[in-house]
């Protein structure tokens, strides 16, 4: 989930470190550099006073076809700009230059992108010419001929008419800084990828963008008609069809938003809607500061002190929001199973529970997997978003391993978020095998769980011992993501929680008396572990491989062990403040649109990020203004999503259910989840009354 905080905040800190000023002497290194600002008009100067066609007098290729016709747009440009034509202006004026603040870690200057893409203009009769931005890589070092610099590579815009193949704009601009710096320019200096290049021609809809956009207007009609029906011809809600019930937009937002009041109840866990949606945001808040990396901030050494910042602390150790869920989901595998299979003597319908699953996460991870890698491109643009979702090539390559729960052991991670669904459910595949040993062998079964986790907790330990393995964010080393990935590593918070899942379930309705100072020792110790697994590494600085792996291990199992705490505490009357907050009706509502929440947040993280037209500002304010703008835009999409995907699909189940006749039933009700992703749902627990059943 938070891999991204770790992988992308590695690869800025490095760049960060490289660009940090190391030599005194900077000011004569940065009046050559300066000399390339305003490159639109040198360029424009350079080829308004020579002839176009000796572009190819020092190239040993011929000019093809689509060069003449690059010739022949740029020599209508160089008339536009000698007669002042505006649509030639302007393609000068879209240029970006030298960007400002080199030396504080900006490395973009994005010029004007749509004043570039927005230029048309009809040289020939049938033929338009039209803009081509794209970004100019430059490496001042290896142009000034230098083993370093202070200044790093950066990126500026330039604007081309759209005939222009990259190649012959290297062209064209390495013969104008050879002329303006007099020094022979490395082709490796200065370079321009076609994968960096956008004009306003876009792509036409192929069969799957069609299909999405069927699937989707088809739904959203579904929704609407059963909407109408229920709205209108329907008069008492305790008689809705079923069918009306899966797919009436009014049905559903009724369930959704339903905020049932807090009751004294061993059945029902109000705290954990504060804790999913806490670990949520939380999820959301490392996403959007890991995300900042890539956006061209003007200061971005900024974030090479910023790390070393109390507050950083929460952003670098994110990754204990992800064992909160595996904890959670842990816990209700184990509690919901159990006191179904109480009432039924030991049965567990493991394909029912398969299915059910299934249905309630693939669906609406299939329909995002496609708007993802489709919808993005035709909703939002911009500079940076030239090759379209930063995860596009990989779900091409390997969309089906996500559908398949894999993907944590894939180089093809298709919506990277989503490998904490694969762990989850690998882990929940297993369940059925535990809730039977559990079931038939109690203690021992429980006790075979305690030794599991002792193990998986010492392979973890010596994983990283063994490939001498950095975990940290700040620090990591090549190859740890493995160790990081894969599902043993995260099994113990789940084990964990499924442990304390069977306690809770053995102690059903009992009320454990404890003394004041068991109660405030209790408090204390979850505190202390809380506060250790995220402040243990403050303020940063060099670790041995031995207590980088102690940390690692211990705060896997110390961190989960603090959770169990606290539900325990607030299901047994000792929660004071903490109960009051986290078990709140407020939360009810979010809580069960989360999964949702959780599989369209990166959507708007990287649409926000990407689309910006000018440089930004790292800082923790302007970050929280971004992760308050992401999380609103998050919850209206994953409202309108829950309509038409996920609510609709997850109640088919209705109709694979057996149907019992003539059997009065009494339904009680709790909201506990039964399913562990996080997704929160109020389960109906059917309990019958006749002695017959």
């Amino acid at each position: 989930m938070v891999n991204v905080v770790g992988v992308v905040f590695l690869c800025g800190l490095v760049l960060i470190n490289a660009a940090l000023p190391k030599d005194e002497d900077v000011l004569p290194e940065l009046q050559r550099v300066q000399q390339l600002s305003a490159l639109g008009f040198q360029f424009a100067k350079h080829f308004q006073d020579s002839e176009l066609e000796n572009v190819f007098v020092l190239d040993s290729r011929l000019p093809t076809q689509d060069d003449l016709l690059c010739l022949n747009d740029m020599t209508a440009l160089m008339t536009g700009l000698r007669t002042g034509q505006y649509w030639a202006l302007k393609m000068i004026d879209a240029w970006g230059s030298i960007p400002s603040g080199l030396l504080t870690g900006n490395s973009y200057d994005l010029g004007n992108f749509d004043e570039c893409l927005n230029i048309k203009k009809e040289v020939n009769q049938g033929r338009t010419l039209q803009g081509k931005y794209c970004f100019l890589s430059v490496s001042p070092a290896k142009i000034m001929g230098v083993e370093s610099l202070a200044i790093g590579n950066f990126n500026t815009a330039t604007c081309f008419p759209a005939s222009c193949s990259p190649t012959l704009m290297e062209t064209f601009l390495g013969q104008m800084m050879k002329q303006l710096l007099n020094v022979s320019i490395p082709s490796s200096a200065m370079s321009i990828s076609a994968g960096n290049c956008q004009t306003s021609e876009s792509d036409p809809w192929d069969g799957l963008t069609i299909f999405m956009i069927v699937l989707l207007s088809g739904m959203g009609a579904l929704v609407a008609l059963f909407t109408l029906w229920d709205y209108f011809l329907i008069k008492d809600q305790d008689q809705l069809p079923a069918i009306v019930k899966v797919f009436s937009a009014r049905a559903n937002s009724r369930a959704l938003f339903r905020v049932v009041e807090i009751k004294p109840n061993s059945n029902v866990i109000d705290c954990l809607n504060g804790i999913r949606c806490l670990s949520l945001i939380w999820v959301i808040t490392c996403h959007q500061y890991s995300a900042t990396i890539i956006s061209p901030n003007i200061n971005l050494l900024r974030a090479f002190s910023w790390v070393e910042s109390a507050f950083a602390s929460f952003i670098l150790h994110g990754g204990m929001s992800v064992d909160s869920f595996f904890m959670i989901g842990g816990l209700l595998v184990a509690l919901i199973p159990l006191r179904l299979m109480d009432k039924t003597k030991g049965k567990l319908n493991v394909p029912m529970m398969y299915l059910h699953r299934i249905l309630r996460i693939l669906p609406l991870m299939a329909v995002a997997i496609v708007v993802y890698m489709k919808l993005m491109p035709i909703v939002t643009g911009g500079p940076l978003f030239a090759s379209g979702f930063i995860g596009k090539a990989a779900c091409e390559a390997g969309w089906y391993w996500t559908l398949l729960f894999v993907n944590n052991y894939t180089e093809n991670t298709c919506l990277a978020h989503t490998w904490y669904l694969s762990v989850d459910m690998q882990l929940y595949i297993i369940s059925p095998i535990l809730l039977i040993s559990l079931y038939k062998w109690g203690k021992k079964a429980a006790a075979g769980i305690f030794v599991l986790i002792i193990l998986l907790s010492c392979c973890l330990f010596a994983t990283i011992m063994v490939n001498n393995y950095s975990m940290l964010v700040t620090n990591a080393s090549p190859g740890s993501d493995v160790a990081y990935y894969a599902t043993h590593t995260h099994a113990t918070p789940w084990l964990i929680g499924f442990l304390f899942g069977y306690i809770l379930h053995l102690n059903r309705g009992k009320k454990i008396q404890l003394s004041w100072m068991t109660v405030w020792s209790g408090w204390i110790l979850c505190l202390a572990m809380i506060f250790t697994s995220i402040f243990a590494q403050y303020p940063p600085s060099k670790w041995s491989t031995l207590a980088e792996a102690s940390y690692y291990t211990l705060t896997r199992v110390g961190w989960s062990l603090a959770l169990c705490w606290v539900v325990f505490a607030c299901l047994q009357g000792y929660g004071g403040l903490a109960n009051s907050f986290l078990s709140s009706p407020l939360w009810q509502p979010l809580s069960r649109l989360s999964y949702s929440v959780f599989i369209w947040h990166q959507f708007f993280v990287e649409a926000n990020v990407r689309n910006t037209r000018t440089n930004t500002y790292f800082s923790d304010y302007r970050i929280m203004l971004n992760i308050w703008s992401t999380f609103g835009c998050t919850v209206l999409f994953s409202y309108v999503m829950y309509l038409l995907i996920e609510a609709p699909f997850g109640g088919l189940d209705h109709f694979l259910k057996p149907k019992r006749n003539n059997t009065p039933v009494v339904k009680q009700k709790t909201q506990i989840d039964d399913n562990e992703s996080g997704n929160p749902e109020e389960l109906r627990v059917t309990t019958p009354t006749s002695a017959a059943e």
